[in-house]
């Protein structure tokens, strides 16, 4: 017993100390929690550039360190990571999170919003908080979606493409994973699985004939340096939700969930308004690149793809009623 008081005396002291010497900062610096982000975005990425502005805003209060290009943990298992906890924070891809929550499947679908705004408030709406609901039971908590862009065609070959049909027997390399497959099938192409990094390589010795990312993604990655077109089909509103280990968000203070969420807010606003203008940009920047762009009849893609989704066995994990709630959000 004299022993532990001796410590604790001896503890207080270094501590009185060490505050009195101006250094008490950094030594509750120490007990901040540390928030490992985990991303597959590059370091150029508007997205990363949100991050980074999100740790700088909260690290007063939170040890958060950022690991972009999947230098953490591999594409496709972060929502794991999380779950298992190897891992406090992920930007996850919502085909990845269908993967355990069915229901998910419905946002992965073509078509279904309109815009980023549409997006937004789906997330804010009561369909959102039922969506939520489930990946809070599975252990992960969805600060934000992050809209990335809308995902268009990029061919190499010069083939005109107006409508599904002229798409068929056309290679087009998608993301791994049963919803991104078929998501290919659905606007009527051939997709074929393939790793992010080796998409230009494929597109260079004609290993696939297209890929489908948006416009940020084309030039990030110089996917326009060995293509002839991008087809603006518009099929998809490119996002990955923003998400931290629940329980972990549960064990935080209010103060310490409002600092996060505001500055993911503000941040992830940001990035969206900057995306949308890059993407504006970025149509004159292909054509002067020599690309061939133009918009085909997305009416006849968006029926056929629907059609597609509402036959395939996806469907039937949609909760009833909330296409068209989502449906309603849109005006």
């Amino acid at each position: 017993m004299t022993h532990f008081t001796r410590r604790t005396a001896l503890a207080a002291t270094i501590a009185a100390t060490t505050a009195l010497s101006g250094f008490a900062g950094s030594a509750f610096a120490q007990d901040k929690p540390i928030l490992r982000l985990s991303s597959v975005v590059s370091e150029n990425d508007i997205r990363a550039e949100a991050f980074a502005e999100i740790a700088e805003a909260v690290s007063d209060q939170f040890d958060m360190q950022v690991f972009n290009g999947a230098t953490l943990v591999k594409q496709g298992t972060e929502m794991t990571s999380i779950q298992r906890g190897n891992l406090e924070m992920g930007l996850i891809a919502p085909q990845t999170i269908s993967e355990q929550i069915p229901e998910w499947s419905i946002l992965t679908s073509a078509y279904l919003f309109k815009d980023a705004d549409h997006l937004k408030a789906t997330f804010k709406s009561d369909v959102g908080a039922q969506l939520l609901k489930l990946t809070e039971e599975a252990g992960i908590h969805v600060l934000a979606p992050v809209y990335f862009g809308t995902r268009q065609v990029n061919l190499a070959p010069e083939k005109e493409v107006m409508k599904p049909e002229d798409l068929k027997g056309v290679t087009l390399r998608m993301p791994g994973g049963d919803a991104w497959q078929f998501l290919g099938e659905a606007i009527g192409a051939s997709p074929t699985p393939l790793a992010y990094a080796e998409v230009y390589t494929a597109l260079q010795t004609g290993a696939i004939d297209g890929q489908d990312n948006p416009l940020p993604n084309d030039y990030n990655m110089k996917f326009y340096e060995v293509t002839s077109q991008i087809v603006l089909t518009g099929h998809l509103v490119g996002f990955d939700v923003l998400a931290i280990s629940a329980k972990l968000w549960n064990d935080f203070t209010p103060e310490q969930q409002e600092a996060l969420q505001s500055a993911v807010d503000t941040a992830i606003d940001k990035s969206t308004q900057r995306h949308i203008a890059r993407e504006e940009e970025l149509i004159q920047f292909f054509k002067d690149e020599g690309l061939k762009v133009y918009e085909p009849d997305r009416v006849a893609f968006r029926d056929y793809a629907q059609k597609k989704y509402l036959e395939s066995e996806f469907a039937q994990s949609w909760p009833e009623g909330m296409i068209d709630a989502i449906n309603a959000l849109a005006d």
